[in-house]
């Protein structure tokens, strides 16, 4: 895999950087994008410090122009993505307004169909490419007040499973990763603002933890090799047993 180069979307943090370093200790290049540039830079560094290649870029991933230039400014031809920025917006159902609706589709379902365009003829003209959606168990239990975010990340399953039929004959896999509970930052912040308790939620998991941004990565980097190449269109579940 030491020939292949990766781009992981919201690498900057959580559960992306993890993605990011796995990708990189397993022989990757790999581009880092994010809207925080100084956050993507240090995923970067904390690469190379450790001898792997890999570059971090400021990247609006809900702009379309700024993530072909982004793509410009990789050295070689991205053949794996891994669409992984996001964010969750909470509020009541009717205080929703279309702008924050809008913005919450860009963000979480609309910047994984501006990555795919941008890469995907890069993979055909190759004739080989991994892409792996990070969409959200969410989707499976629709909790109150996150509809514009489950509703996106629904949208995200249902694009990968149209991707992975349409580019299937052109030796590229497309799946998605709903990742369960995971102690990432923006979890963090949602406990303390009083969101959830995550004593509790490792009280109803049935391995007994709540998950780590590594447990991800690992899924991830299973589905990007050689070896999963007759997986496609599947939605990976790694929840602690959270879904089944």
């Amino acid at each position: 895999m030491n020939s292949r180069v990766a781009i992981v979307t919201g690498g900057g943090s959580g559960i992306g950087a993890a993605i990011a370093r796995r990708l990189a200790a397993d022989g990757l290049a790999v581009a880092v994008f994010d809207l925080n540039g100084a956050t993507a830079e240090e995923t970067a560094a904390s690469i190379a410090a450790g001898g792997d290649k890999s570059l971090g870029l400021a990247v609006d991933v809900t702009d379309a122009a700024a993530i072909q230039a982004g793509v410009e400014c990789v050295r070689g031809r991205p053949v794996i993505l891994v669409n992984n920025a996001g964010m969750t917006p909470h509020g009541p159902f009717l205080e929703i307004t279309t702008d924050m609706w809008n913005r919450s589709l860009e963000i979480n379902l609309t910047s994984a169909f501006h990555c795919c365009q941008a890469v995907l003829p890069g993979m055909i003209e190759e004739g080989w490419g991994r892409i792996v959606n990070i969409s959200s168990s969410s989707i499976n239990t629709g909790p109150p007040q996150l509809a514009s975010y489950v509703a996106a990340k629904s949208g995200v399953v249902g694009l990968t499973k149209v991707l992975a039929r349409e580019f299937g004959p052109r030796g590229i896999t497309v799946n998605t990763i709903p990742p369960g509970f995971i102690d990432t930052p923006m979890l963090r912040q949602s406990e303390k603002g009083g969101l959830m308790r995550v004593e509790e939620q490792e009280s109803v998991t049935p391995v007994g933890r709540i998950g780590r941004p590594e447990d991800i990565a690992a899924a991830c980097a299973f589905l990007v090799r050689d070896e999963a190449g007759y997986i496609t269109g599947q939605v990976i579940g790694v929840n602690g047993g959270r879904n089944t």
